[in-house]
C-alpha cells in the first residue's frame, strides 16, 4: 500500500479496509449517509450495486461489515462521521447484526475445475473464520457435519450451492438474529469464465453461481437483507431469479450514485486540506466526467494515486493509472471485433464527440460481446464511456469518453489496432517511394493508409505525427522526434542504421485541401530556414528531406531537392 500525508492524514493507494483505513488515521471520504439510506429507506432484500472498478465498491462493503457486524464494537471508527447524526437508527443497527462478508474477486481460473477450486477455498476461509459455529449447542449436527466438509474443501458442487445459506442458519442459530450478506465482485467468476471462450467453462460456473445465489437470495428465512456488488448487471434471469425485493442501482440509476466516485467538492475539499488546490484542473481534465445517475464523479482511485504522488514528491504530471490493466481486454475486444465496425463512432469519440446509443443494464456475459449494443452497454457499464448528461435516462444514451485518461486508453488500442492490421505490402510500398524519393507515390499511398484509420483531436498534427511515427517504427527504423536541431525543433527524423542513412519530416497542418500543395512549399522552406537538413547524426551519410501537408485524411508529399 502507498502512502503519502495530508494534513496529518495519510493517502492510502488501494486502501480497501475501512476499520484499518480509519484507525491508522487515514483519509476517509465520508460515504457513510449511504447506510442510512439503504437500510432505513429501502425495503430491498436484496440491493445489487453496479459500478465500475475502482470506484469504491469494495471499501463501502468493509464499511458495511464495519458497521451492522454484531462481533464488534465500531463506535470508535465511526466517531465524527455523517452516520453518527442519525442516533435513533445507530442504536437500532450498529453492531447488531450477524454479518457473512466475502467476495469472488479472486474465483477464477484456466478452466472450471481450478476456478471451482478457488470458490471451495474462499468458502473454506470463511468457515475457518467462524469455525466456533461448529461446536455451537443450536446449530443442526447435519449444517456441522457439512460445514467441516466445506471448511476442508472436501465439499461436493451441490453442498457449495448451499454453502452459503448453511453458514447463515448455523449463524442465526448461534446469535439469534438473521444475518446480513454482503457479496463483493459476484460477477467476477462469470466474466473471467467468459473471458477463455469456452462456453462449457461458462455454463458450468454460470451453474454454480446461479446456485450459489439463489439458494442464499431467494425466501432465505435467515437473510435479513443482501447487498451485492459488481461491474456488471448479469441478468435477472440467469442469476437472480426468483429474488424478491430485489433492486438493482447501476450508472444510469440516480439514488445512491453520489456514494461511487468523488464529487467535486470533495475533491475540491481534500486539495484544499493539502494545499494543492493548484491542481485541480489537471485531476478534474483526467480523472472526472464520470456521469451515474445525476452525480458528476471523479474516480477515487486515480485521485488518490496522483495526490499521493504529487505529495510523495514524484512527478506532478498527470498519469494514466488504468493503462495496461487486465479491465481493459473488453475495450479491446470491441475495436478487434470481427463482425463490428464502429470506427466512425470511435473517431467521432475520440475527438471529443458524442453517439447515442441503445443501451441494455440487463446483460449475459456469454453474449454480451456478440452485439453493438451488448459492447457498447459494457463499456458504459465499466467507466471506458459515460453518460454525456445527467438527464439520460432511456434507452437511447449520449456517450462520451469522460476523460484524458479513459481517451489515452482508447486511442493506443485503437492506435494498435491499426498498426496491427495495416497491409504489410502497403506499407512495404510506402517506404520504399520514400527511400526512393517518389513523392508522388508515396503521397498516394499514405493517403490510402490514413482512410482506413482512425483519427483522433480533430486530426491535430499529433495525429499525423503518430501515424507516422507507427509505421516507420514498426519496420525497425528508430525516430528522433521533437530533438533540438539546427535553429528548431524538427518534426521526425528516422535512422536507417545499417545503410546510414535518415528520413527527415516537417508536418503542417491545412485549413482547406487547396492549400496542401502550398503548405508542403512551407514545410520545405521551414527545414532550410531553421537549418534542419544541414545536420547529420554522427557517422551518417545521407538525409532525405520531405515536407508532408495533410488535410483530413489526404497527404501531400514533397522532396525538398
Amino acid at each position: 500500500m502507498k502512502e503519502g500525508v495530508i494534513t496529518g492524514k495519510i493517502i492510502a493507494v488501494g486502501s480497501e479496509n475501512f476499520d484499518e483505513l480509519i484507525r491508522e488515521n487515514g483519509y476517509y471520504v465520508d460515504k457513510t449517509e449511504l447506510l442510512y439510506e439503504l437500510a432505513a429507506q429501502t425495503r430491498n432484500k436484496v440491493t445489487l450495486f453496479t459500478h465500475p472498478r475502482r470506484f469504491g465498491k469494495t471499501l463501502t462493503m468493509s464499511m458495511m461489515e464495519s458497521f451492522f457486524d454484531i462481533n464488534r464494537d465500531s463506535r470508535d471508527v465511526f466517531a465524527g462521521l455523517d452516520i453518527m447524526e442519525y442516533e435513533n437508527f445507530c442504536t437500532e443497527w450498529m453492531n447488531q447484526y450477524p454479518v457473512l462478508s466475502l467476495s469472488f474477486k479472486d474465483v477464477e481460473g484456466l478452466d472450471f475445475n481450478s476456478a471451482f477450486k478457488m470458490l471451495k477455498s474462499v468458502i473454506a476461509d470463511l468457515c475457518k473464520k467462524y469455525a466456533f459455529l461448529e461446536k455451537e449447542e443450536k446449530v443442526l449436527s447435519s449444517d456441522a457435519e457439512i460445514f467441516r466438509r466445506l471448511q476442508y474443501e472436501t465439499a461436493d458442487l451441490e453442498m457449495i450451492k448451499y454453502s452459503l445459506k448453511i453458514i447463515m442458519r448455523m449463524m442465526t442459530a448461534a446469535y439469534g438474529k438473521p444475518v446480513i450478506l454482503l457479496i463483493d465482485e459476484y460477477d467476477v467468476p462469470l466474466t473471467k469464465a467468459e473471458s477463455t471462450k469456452n462456453k462449457e467453462f461458462y455454463k458450468q460456473m454460470l451453474d454454480v453461481i446461479r446456485g450459489l445465489m439463489s439458494v442464499s437470495l431467494k425466501t432465505n428465512e435467515y437473510l435479513k437483507f443482501a447487498v451485492v456488488t459488481g461491474c456488471l448487471w448479469i441478468s435477472r434471469e440467469s442469476i437472480f431469479t426468483g429474488s424478491n425485493n430485489f433492486a438493482c442501482y447501476s450508472v444510469m440509476q440516480r439514488k445512491f450514485s453520489r456514494y461511487f466516485g468523488f464529487t467535486q467538492d470533495e475533491v475540491e475539499k481534500m486539495l484544499f486540506s493539502a494545499g494543492l488546490s493548484d491542481k485541480m484542473d489537471t485531476i478534474k481534465d483526467w480523472y472526472d466526467g464520470y456521469i451515474f445517475g445525476d452525480s458528476e464523479v471523479f474516480c477515487p482511485w486515480d485521485v488518490v494515486s496522483y495526490l499521493s504522488n504529487v505529495i510523495d514528491g514524484e512527478d506532478e504530471a498527470p498519469r494514466n493509472f488504468r493503462a495496461n490493466t487486465s479491465g481493459n481486454a473488453i475495450l479491446d475486444d470491441f475495436v478487434n471485433h470481427p463482425e463490428i465496425d464502429a470506427s466512425d463512432k470511435f473517431e467521432k469519440l475520440l475527438n471529443g464527440g458524442m453517439i447515442c446509443e441503445e443501451i441494455s443494464q440487463d446483460l449475459t456475459c456469454d453474449h454480451f460481446a456478440e452485439t453493438e449494443k451488448g459492447l457498447w452497454s459494457v463499456l458504459l457499464m465499466t467507466g471506458y464511456v459515460s453518460k454525456a448528461d445527467k438527464t439520460s435516462s432511456s434507452k437511447k444514451v449520449s456517450l462520451r469518453i469522460p476523460n484524458k485518461e479513459i481517451s489515452e486508453i482508447f486511442r493506443d488500442v485503437v492506435v494498435d489496432r491499426f498498426n496491427r492490421t495495416l497491409d504489410d505490402s502497403q506499407v512495404t510500398a510506402f517506404i520504399t517511394a520514400l527511400w526512393n524519393k517518389d513523392e508522388t507515390t508515396a503521397s498516394s499511398i499514405l493517403s490510402d493508409i490514413l482512410w482506413n484509420s482512425i483519427s483522433y483531436n480533430d486530426y491535430a498534427e499529433n495525429y499525423y505525427h503518430g501515424a507516422i511515427n507507427g509505421l516507420l517504427t514498426s519496420r525497425g527504423y528508430k525516430a528522433d522526434s521533437n530533438d533540438e536541431n539546427g535553429l528548431g525543433r524538427l518534426d521526425l527524423r528516422f535512422r536507417d542504421k545499417q545503410n546510414r542513412r535518415c528520413l527527415l519530416f516537417e508536418f503542417k497542418r491545412s485549413a482547406k485541401e487547396e492549400y496542401l500543395e502550398k503548405d508542403c512549399d512551407e514545410a520545405i522552406w521551414q527545414i532550410r530556414d531553421r537549418g534542419y537538413a544541414k545536420i547529420l547524426p554522427e557517422g551518417y551519410k545521407e538525409q532525405i528531406c520531405y515536407g508532408i501537408a495533410f488535410y483530413g485524411k489526404k497527404a501531400r508529399m514533397k522532396l525538398m531537392t
